[in-house]
């Protein structure tokens, strides 16, 4: 399949086989994106590990200090005090069994689903809808919690859940093409720096190997990781 003339232009000028500084890579990022839309700019990891392996499943969530640049709509499972307490928070979409008979006739309003613990007996009937879209509450990246008005406003602030996939991957959107670079860069030490806390016990060896960062329609940059953590 030929290339488009974008396409070979915005690879142009980047050695594939190179590992760029932080601030030198996301300032190739930002010059390379170049679609009509504000790109997100997605950070990629090589871990370490082996997901297949439960002692090294790799989880958990970073709160962007300068947030996402998306707006998220979240999705609450709670009764009574707590539906009141989401509902001031600014949740867009609140029930219990009503929004369960919703969910599984298969409109989903939300993308980030959170829930109290009492409600999980309910929510748990949702796992083959939530669970391949990777919305299921956890309480390991504190969307099953009673602080109901902390993790919506978490939510809407800015922070994003990983998960490591199959290949020993975890990758996130952590901003916006038209951020600028020193938001970029403290987005993504910040996103680095959660998923090396989230180490797994059976983790051996080298844990954090290879990251790289590209804009939704750009090229990928490799970035030296000692620029990102300082080791």
């Amino acid at each position: 399949m030929s290339k488009s003339k974008r396409v070979v232009a915005a690879a142009a000028n980047i050695e594939r086989t190179k590992l760029y500084s932080l601030d030198e890579a996301v300032k190739l990022v930002k010059e390379k994106a170049t679609a009509k839309f504000d790109e997100t700019i997605e950070v990629a990891m090589n871990l370490g590990v082996d997901p297949r392996h439960a002692d090294q499943m790799v989880r958990g969530v970073c709160i962007l200090p300068n947030g996402s640049g998306r707006t998220l709509r979240v999705g609450v499972f709670a009764r009574g005090a707590k539906a009141d307490e989401a509902k001031a928070a600014g949740a867009d979409v609140i029930g219990a069994e009503d929004l369960v008979e919703i969910v599984q006739g298969g409109k989903i309003d939300f993308d980030r689903c959170i829930a109290t613990p009492d409600m999980m007996p309910l929510v748990g009937r949702l796992g083959k809808v939530l669970g391949p879209r990777g919305m299921m509450p956890n309480p390991k990246v504190g969307t099953v919690t009673m602080d109901i008005a902390g993790a919506v406003a978490a939510a809407k602030g800015g922070s994003v859940e990983f998960r490591v996939e199959k290949a020993g991957i975890v990758h996130a959107g952590i901003g916006k093409a038209s951020f600028s670079a020193e938001k970029l860069s403290e987005n993504i030490k910040a996103f680095v720096d959660s998923v090396a806390k989230a180490k797994p016990a059976g983790s051996k060896g080298t844990y954090l190997e290879r990251i790289a960062i590209s804009s939704s329609m750009g090229p990928g940059v490799k970035v030296d990781l000692s620029t990102v953590t300082g080791a």
